[in-house]
């Protein structure tokens, strides 16, 4: 049998298994639920199908793998079809014997070589994207949506999940978070994600007409989704739509952004879609094709229409070339009729610009490009897998063709190669095709999980194995790594692509493929093809095929033939005549493929520039055709400077640059240049060298400086005096404003500095500069004193602080701008600035007045208004005072203030401001400025007057004027200013004792304007109010109607005594109260008229009273016919209230005609409550004949008042009385308990309802009201009667009443009382007079519940026919609460209420029929009722048939177990809960409940229960019911099945007389999380199956503590028990183990394997051992001693053991060994001593690098053994005489390098000394090398380059482009 190695390098299988060290065997045994499943189970096929390729007796050994790897039953079944099957394969295809290492082959005679596929070194790394073997299920995704409609990958970069339960949603999973899905509630037919950005294209059907099913017919064919692919509902050809039955809405939405990008509703249903590009979607209908752009608001553009072959296909593909002008559709089908369960496959090839489609078979297509020699434009390849049937042949082909072949140029060849399927794959076909751009290859997956790989350039097969036990739905490309994601049905993401260090080996190889191996590599460039390679290369070589060897050195992998031994192999070639030389074909063969590495630039370089040809280089360059480098620009550099620099830049020779760049004088670029590659050049010399020829260049050159990152390499200091050193001044000035603009404190200097230099020389800059403000760390006492020498007054102001210095500098007012020094007198204190306002003041009042206004103007806030007004004052300038007040009086409320501003503009003649001021302010003393004014007898009397009329002092100003004889001004003030207060003028000069014509005069010329009122009251005052009489008359002619004007008059006629009475009567102006008031005591019968004819009643009242004249009173009362005014004449409190209703009742009344005053007299005698006075007064007017007789009011008045106050009279007047209101007055009867005397009113007016209702409700007389009924015959009053009738009980008679009045409105209260008296056959005859006057639902409802309690079925099945508004749900429900079941069942039936029909029938103990209505009622509650009856029944047959309707609801089951077992029918539910398993909607619960049955009553059955439904039980809850009943070994089983395996372990070592079996065991105790569990499990073993010990403790070797194991076996006493499992877990060098296993092996006298454990294993006792052999009987274990000593450094030791048992080689080795002379030559004389001259030579070969020669020759001599030592003695001559050699060497060599070194620096003084020249004469040279300097950043420990801070030595300048050329 051959054997080989799994981890060979022609396979390499790599499991990311998140570094989990674990063996082998225990990754295989994880569970299949787990995340790693997948993988595991390909490795096993791939470990099976390995081992089947050698041998058939090697089957045997991967069975065995298949059982320890614990894979899946389907590959079981692979593993056990014959070895043939397996290995049948392509023709073209076979594997050579593997020879072993002696050359011979070690197969067996039955080896067989046979074709079959071979595994290649494709690895798998299930991850997608930074996760390893995700399953989509880990993340929430729910199984049932994992298919091909609702999961989509568009690329590697997202997957989305569209879910429709328990909500819609959409889940986004990122493949760099995959453990962060995005889940959003979204409701769609389809989404689909974007290739490269976060867009989301969503499809949603808005109406479906129709569908129709395609049924298959049965094929026997593994679906995508599952097995028996024609008997699911979820398959790809499941459900087809017809053709425009359904409108698609779609939206693409930018989730990002969180916006809708595009909408379009498609007028066709969308029956598949996808991603071609990121910017455009593939839309296909049910007959087109169309292409939709997300950029812009385009609408779908159609692109073709479907060709026949794909009608009522399933669309799983469709793709575009890069190119977009290829497409392809691809679609499967039924089978053909001879073969069914192969599925077809179809294909439409679309060319956009020849607007052509080809129908081709297919089943997986992809374009790819392909560049064919000789062709510099990419070819269009198309590659399909097909799978067709044809006469029961079966036919798979891969075709490989070019799209477009472009005329005139080479082009690709048609390839095709046959795709092998194993039998058991028969009907599998491809699904997907993903092709490698980076390796060239093709990958074709199937369904059922197998993948080819083949060659794209030759339709090679590579590879082909099974990826994947579960079927493949859905492929991706994984581009940047060449290879491709899958997802299969259990929701694996799979990430598959090629081991790049394995495949080019084993192609070349296992396959013998050299030419694919070298493409392979060079394709992908890839390692492993290096020896064939150079091998071919050394044969083109050979053979004089210079060109096709350039090629392949061009494209050899990882350039390993691009070097210069290469070149220098081209080089060597002889040019022949009239050819290319070989070297330059070989540079242009290099130049076409790519980029020259740096030495082929180089060499190609220094042909080009041998010839002269400069172009070339700049072409390549451009072209980026070569590596720049240091060399390179030195070589350019002899014919172009530009070009060289540019090589310079590219190659980053920075010191290179920097000098050309200074050749150039392009300084700016320097820095530029330095700070992107971190160079730092001499900035000083730079400088220094830019002022002598561009000042300006210089001060930017220098300003670039300062703004560099880390600051100025140069002192800016340093930089300002090499300015000024040149008289640079504005230069200089220009750089340090710049530089100092952060105004910082440390450059307080430097802005001395720049204002000293232009305070000297140009004071304008300083100027400005100070007014910018930008410095303020500059010395301020020196500008100060600059600047008042420069005549900058205001600026010295600003910065002297000291007070002398700014009085010395202020007075010089002419040279200073007024508002600038206003200003800065806003800088200083309050003291110092009304200082120096002083000293203005002394020096010039008159020129500095203005600017002292203006600043106390300005700041007066901050001085003080009252510190200005009295420097103003102190120096007695009012003019200042009133320019000064004036600006702020208008913000002021000061009335001192105020007052101020008045006296001085009365001082300074401001007469038009005095006026203005006194007429306009609010503020000032009115006192105070008046007698101001009055003292000061200004020429115009204005203001006083403003002052005297604001504030009421017109008496003082009436007088002022008249005696100052300013008469005038009063007729003006009167006139014009303010007539009002003509009557306070009036009055003065009344007092001032004026003559009356100049008053009258002065009244009469104000006439209307003036207030009569107060002028009337100043003259009555004054007794002179007939001065008024020739006024007033005056105002009455012109028609004035003013009430002051006619009482004045009034007033005066009274007096007169000319004819009062009539002007009262007749003057409608004057005001009654006033002059009513005024006659009282001259005349109370005037006043009495004044006051009537105001209707001024308490004025009336009052004087009536006081002079008794009350018939004037009661006639005005009366007349009046006020009710205030009666209640207050008719007050009890008045004491002339008899009196006055005697006036009343004898005069007033009698006297009047009016009903409205008899009305309101009436009402307030009513008011008033005096009932006896006015009963008689009523009975005066209406009992005797007068004109109010038959008044209707007055009768219904006096009846109203006969029964509140007599009702012994009310009898009486209703019999006299006709005209009242009889129904009002009934009704107070009533309310006043005058039954009968209301009976009689209502009977008078024929009120018969209210009589009736008077005699039933007041007299309580129910016969008079039956009486009184029948005499009437009214419908109404019989209402009535049968209403106090039913109230009273009599509910017959009142039915009979009700009947007679034929009243329906009452239904409700006599269903209720004939229920409540249960006369119901009265109540049916009521129900059916009801029925006839209205349709009500209750009046029905209740007819059928009577005719029930009567039980007059017969008429509820005719009445529930006929039409009727009955509620017959609640009449049954009634009726069924009632226990009328008879009834209820009629009803029930009759609604189709099966429910109730159920529980009626149940009630009737029908059960079967029960079942029955239960049936169609189908409810859970239904069911369940149903089903307890019928168990308490015991009619188990039909609980049962109940039952099953019930356990299917998971909420209900366990209330149907418990009712069951609380009645002990155990068996009759365990034969339920069987049933229930075939039910389709059987659930978890079912299972799991049967399960607790089972361990509660048949514990026989409860194993094959839990393995046959494991996966369907609710585990929990088994466990829990398991270990109540102590069922250990399938409570062991569940823990296994829940991965519970802590609890598995400890009930299996708790219970393993039931519950133990060491397999099980063995799987279960690995999986364990409780590593204490691992030592329990040891001693377990140990005390009950010590035999097996080793095999559990070699399970558990990599988790338990070996030395704790150890030492639990150590105290146990059965150490040697674990040998085995110790010497296989010594390789982890654990010290007690190893203690363990020497003891053993020194007990065993094993010498052998106790040498190798010292030797692989340290890690023990070493000393300890030692000592404990050494006396060791045994030869060997006494040797072993030695040894030990040696490895533990103990020399001497070790050698005396030796000695001891004679091993002389033993202690020679150790003395070499232990490196100590001493030993080596104690060694050599015992060796002499003992005679052993041998051993003596021996030693000193051995020993040679430790014995001294002269001890060896001084031993030898003395010992005669000068022959044995001579050997040695050769040996050491010939060693010293070559390290004497080498030494002179070493000096020559250090000889000539000092020379070079001198001579170098003799070069570098030589540099210096010419730099020192060109450095100007007021600067220092530089630092030497070595030495720092200023500027320079510090010193340089090691020389600086040629150029003396440059790079180079300066040069004449060139004509170089700019920087940005390069």
């Amino acid at each position: 049998m051959c054997k080989r190695k799994f981890a060979s390098s022609a396979f390499n299988f790599n499991h990311e298994m998140h570094n989990l060290d674990l063996p082998l065997s225990s990754y295989f045994r994880l569970s299949k639920n787990s995340i790693f499943a997948v993988a595991f189970e390909c490795a096993s096929i791939i470990y099976i199908l390995y081992f089947t390729q050698v041998s058939v007796t090697s089957l045997s050994l991967s069975l065995d793998l298949l059982f320890l790897f614990g894979c899946s039953p389907d590959l079981h079944r692979l593993v056990l079809i014959r070895r043939r099957t397996w290995l049948r394969s392509a023709a073209s295809i076979s594997e050579p014997c593997h020879v072993s290492s002696h050359g011979g082959c070690q197969c067996s005679d039955h080896h067989e070589r046979s074709p079959h596929v071979r595994l290649f070194p494709v690895y798998y790394s299930f991850r997608s994207a930074g996760f390893v073997l995700r399953l989509l299920t880990s993340l929430g995704i729910n199984p049932q949506f994992i298919t091909f409609t609702n999961v989509t990958m568009e690329s590697d970069k997202y997957i989305c999940v569209r879910e429709t339960a328990p909500q819609n949603s959409v889940v986004i999973i990122d493949m760099s978070m995959p453990s962060q899905p995005l889940r959003r509630p979204i409701t769609a037919d389809s989404a689909l994600m974007n290739p490269n950005s976060r867009i989301l294209a969503l499809k949603e059907s808005l109406m479906v007409k129709a569908q129709i099913k395609l049924h298959c017919r049965l094929i026997h064919l593994d679906s995508i989704f599952g097995q028996n692919w024609a008997l699911k509902t979820t398959s790809f050809l499941d459900e087809a739509q017809l053709p425009g039955t359904t409108q698609d809405h779609l939206q693409i939405f930018n989730i990002e952004a969180k916006a809708k990008m595009k909408s379009h509703q498609m007028p066709d249903q969308v029956v598949f879609w996808k991603w071609i590009t990121p910017k455009m979607l593939g839309l296909v209908t049910q007959s087109s094709v169309y292409h939709w752009s997300i950029e812009g608001d385009s609408e779908p553009v159609k692109m073709f229409d479907r060709t026949a072959n794909l009608a009522n296909n399933q669309i799983i593909n469709y793709k575009c070339d890069p190119s977009e002008k290829w497409l392809v559709l691809i679609g499967i089908a039924p089978g053909s009729p001879e073969r069914p369960q192969l599925v077809k496959g179809n294909m439409q090839l679309f060319s956009v610009d020849q607007q052509r489609s080809q129908a081709l078979e297919a089943h997986a297509a992809s374009f790819a490009s392909f560049k064919v020699a000789g062709n510099d434009k990419d070819s269009i390849l198309i590659s399909f897998a097909s799978k067709s049937s044809n006469a029961g042949q079966v036919t798979s082909k891969l075709h490989v063709i070019e799209l477009g072949a472009q005329p005139g140029k080479p082009s690709f060849t048609k390839k095709q190669a046959d795709l092998f399927f194993p039998p058991d794959f028969a009907d599998d076909f491809p699904v997907a095709m993903q092709i490698s751009h980076k390796y060239g290859l093709i990958y074709v997956i199937t369904k059922l999980g197998l993948l080819f790989v083949y060659d794209l350039e030759t339709a090679t097969a590579v590879y082909r194995n099974r990826i994947s036990p579960d079927p493949i739905f859905l492929t991706s490309e994984a581009s940047s790594i060449g290879g491709f994601y899958a997802i299969n049905r259990r929701g694996q993401v799979l990430l598959a692509t090629v081991n790049e260090a394995t495949i080019v080996p084993f192609v070349s190889g296992q396959l013998n493929n050299l030419e694919l191996a070298v493409n392979l590599a060079k394709r992908g460039n890839l390692p492993g093809a290096e020896n064939l390679v150079v091998q071919r290369f050394q044969e083109l070589f050979a053979q004089t095929k210079y060109k096709e060897a350039a090629e392949l050195a061009a494209e050899s992998p990882q350039g390993i033939l691009r070097t210069p031994e290469t070149v220098s192999k081209f080089q060597s070639v002889p040019v022949q005549a009239g050819q290319t030389p070989p070297l330059l074909q070989y540079f242009g063969t290099l130049l076409t493929k790519g980029k020259l590495n740096a030495f082929e630039s180089l060499e190609l370089s220094r042909l080009v520039v041998n010839q002269n040809k400069k172009n070339l280089l700049e072409n390549w360059l451009a072209e980026d055709k070569l590596e720049c480098s240091e060399e390179l620009g030195d070589l350019v550099k002899t014919v172009d400077n530009d070009l060289a620099l540019k090589i310079f830049i590219k190659a980053r020779v920075t010191p290179k640059v920097v000098a050309a760049f200074a050749e150039r004088r392009e300084f700016d670029k320097i820095l530029i240049y330095s700070k992107q590659v971190g160079y730092t050049p001499d900035y000083l010399f730079l400088l220094q060298t830019i002022l002598r020829s561009d000042p300006q260049g210089a001060v930017n050159f220098a300003l670039m400086m300062s703004q560099m990152e880390g600051g100025c390499p140069v002192d800016y200091n340093t930089i300002t005096d090499l300015f000024l050193q040149r008289n640079m001044i504005r230069e200089a000035t220009a750089f340090l404003l710049d530089v100092l603009k952060p105004n910082l404190p440390e450059h307080a200097h430097l802005q001395t500095k720049v204002l000293e230099i232009n305070l000297v020389t140009f004071p304008n800059v300083a100027d400005a500069i100070l007014a910018n403000g930008m410095f303020s760390h500059y010395d301020r006492p020196r500008v100060a004193q600059l600047c008042e020498k420069a005549g900058l007054y205001v600026r010295a102001l600003q910065h002297y602080s000291e007070l002398p210095d700014i009085k010395r500098v202020i007075v010089n007012t002419h040279a200073i701008e007024p508002q600038a020094l206003v200003e800065f007198f806003g800088t200083l204190s309050k003291e110092w600035a009304l200082e120096c306002m002083k000293d203005l003041l002394l020096v010039n009042l008159r020129g500095n007045l203005q600017i002292i206004v203006q600043t106390a103007k300005e700041y007066c806030e901050q001085l003080g208004v009252e510190a200005c007004i009295r420097l103003f004052e102190q120096f007695k300038s009012y003019e200042g005072l009133y320019f000064f007040l004036g600006s702020y009086l208008s913000s002021s409320e000061d009335p001192d203030i105020h007052f101020k501003y008045i006296e001085a503009a009365a001082k300074t003649g401001q007469i038009k401001e005095v006026e203005r001021v006194t007429r306009e302010s609010n503020f000032y003393d009115p006192e105070k400025t008046k007698n101001f004014l009055m003292e000061a007898k200004l020429p115009d009397a204005r203001p006083l007057i403003n002052v005297c009329d604001r504030f009421g002092f017109v008496p003082d100003l009436t007088h002022y004027l008249y005696t100052n004889n300013m008469l005038r001004y009063i007729e003006g003030y009167v006139q014009k200013v303010n007539p009002g207060n003509a009557p306070l003028v009036v009055g003065q000069l009344l007092d001032d004792e004026c003559p009356e014509d100049f008053i009258k005069g002065l009244i009469l010329s104000v006439r209307s304007l003036l207030p009569v009122e107060p002028l009337v009251e100043e003259c009555e005052k004054r007794n002179r109010l007939r001065l008024l009489t020739q006024f007033l008359e005056h105002l009455v002619s012109e028609g004035s109607q003013d009430v002051h004007v006619h009482n004045a008059l009034g007033k005066i006629i009274i007096d007169s005594n000319n004819n009062p009475e009539h002007f009262l009567t007749t003057n409608p102006y004057y005001d009654s109260r006033v002059v009513g008031k005024y006659c009282e005591k001259r005349d109370p019968t005037l006043a009495v008229v004044a006051y009537r004819r105001g209707q001024c009643d308490d004025e009336l009242i009052n004087v009536t009273n006081k002079n008794s004249l009350f018939k004037l009173q009661a006639r005005y009362v009366v007349e009046r016919m006020d009710g205030d005014l009666w209640a207050k004449v008719l007050d009890p409190e008045n004491e002339f209230r008899r009196l006055l209703i005697d006036q009343v009742v004898s005069t007033a009344l009698p006297e009047s005609k009016s009903p409205e005053q008899v009305s309101a007299a009436v009402k307030a005698f009513m008011t008033a409550d005096l009932p006896h006075e006015l009963i008689e007064l009523l009975e005066k007017i209406v009992l005797q004949n007068s004109a109010f007789s038959g008044n209707f009011n007055l009768q219904n008045l006096l009846i109203l008042t006969a029964i509140k106050a007599d009702p012994s009279r009310v009898m009486d007047y209703v019999n006299r009385l006709d005209n009242f209101d009889g129904p009002s007055v009934g009704e107070v009867a009533v309310d006043a308990q005058l039954y009968e005397e209301a009976y009689a009113i209502f009977k008078k007016f024929n009120l018969n309802v209210q009589a009736v209702n008077v005699l039933l409700d007041n007299i309580r007389d129910i016969n008079r009201a039956v009486e009184f009924a029948y005499r009437v015959e009214e419908d109404a009053v019989w209402s009535q009667v049968a209403k106090a009738q039913l109230r009273d009980g009599l509910v017959s008679d009142a039915i009979e009443s009700f009947i007679r009045a034929d009243d329906a409105t009452q239904f409700l209260e006599v269903i209720r009382a004939a229920q409540d008296a249960d006369v119901y056959h009265d109540l049916v005859k009521y129900l059916l007079m009801v029925r006839q006057k209205s349709k009500e639902p209750k009046v029905d409802s209740e007819l059928i519940y009577a005719y029930a309690k009567i039980d007059r079925l017969g008429e509820i099945e005719e009445f529930i026919l006929m039409p009727n508004v009955a509620n017959l749900p609640n009449v049954g429900d009634r009726l069924y609460d009632e226990a009328l079941y008879e009834a209820a069942k009629i009803i029930f039936a009759f609604i189709s209420n099966w429910g109730k029909l159920a529980s009626t029938l149940v009630k009737l103990k029908q059960f079967q029929g029960a079942v029955d209505a239960a049936r169609k009622a189908n409810s859970a509650k239904t069911w369940k009722e149903i089903c307890f009856s019928c168990v308490d029944a015991e009619e188990f047959r039909l609980a049962q048939i109940c039952g099953l309707n019930i356990i299917v609801q998971v909420d209900d089951l366990e209330e149907v177990s418990e009712y069951y077992q609380n009645r002990g029918c155990f068996n009759e539910l365990i034969s339920l809960m069987e049933s229930g398993l075939g039910l389709e909607r059987a659930h978890m619960g079912i299972f799991t409940e049967l399960g607790v049955l089972y361990a509660r009553y048949r514990h026989e059955k409860l194993m094959e229960h839990i393995k046959l439904f494991s996966t369907r039980l609710n585990i929990p809850k088994l466990i829990r019911a398991c270990d109540e009943q102590q069922h250990w070994l399938e409570l062991t089983y569940l823990y296994v099945q829940y991965d519970e395996f802590d609890n598995a372990a400890t009930t299996v070592m708790n219970h393993s007389p039931e519950a133990w079996d060491h397999m099980q065991f063995k799987d279960i105790i690995v999986k364990v999380a409780n590593v204490e569990l691992y030592y329990k499990a040891v001693n377990f073993y140990l005390q009950e199956h010590p035999d097996l010990i080793n095999d559990v403790l070699n399970v558990l070797a990599l988790r338990v503590d070996h030395t704790r194991v150890v030492d639990i076996m150590r105290k146990a006493g059965h150490l040697r028990l674990i040998k085995p499992y110790m010497v296989a877990v010594q390789s982890n060098n654990v010290s007690a183990v190893n203690e363990a296993l020497n003891g053993i092996y020194v007990e065993e006298e094993d010498y052998e394997r106790l040498r190798e454990s010292i030797d692989l294993h340290d890690n023990f006792d070493q000393i300890g051992l030692a000592q404990k052999i050494e006396k060791h009987e045994l030869f060997e274990m006494r040797r072993v001693a030695a040894y030990i000593y040696k490895k533990a450094g103990r020399w001497k030791q070790s050698i005396a053991l030796s000695k001891k048992d004679n091993l002389y080689k033993d202690a020679m080795e150790t003395a070499s060994q232990s490196g100590d002379c001493e030993l080596a030559e104690e060694l050599l004389v015992y060796f002499i001593e003992q005679g052993k001259k041998e051993c003596f030579a021996s030693c000193l070969f051995v020993c040679y690098d430790l014995i001294r020669p002269d001890v060896a020759l001084e031993l030898a001599w003395k010992n005669n053994m000068i022959d044995f030592a001579f050997p040695y003695l050769l040996q050491f001559i010939r060693e010293y005489s070559g390290k004497v050699d080498e030494l002179v060497k070493h000096k020559l060599e250090a000889m000539e390098v000092e020379k070079a070194k001198k001579e170098e620096e003799k070069d570098v003084v030589l540099q210096q000394n010419m730099y020192a020249q060109l450095l100007p004469l007021a600067l220092p040279a530089p630092p030497m090398p070595g030495i720092g300097g200023p500027g320079m950043g510090g010193g340089f420990a090691a020389p600086p380059p040629p150029m003396g801070g440059m790079g180079m030595p300066p040069m004449p300048p060139f004509g170089m482009p700019q920087m940005g050329s390069y």
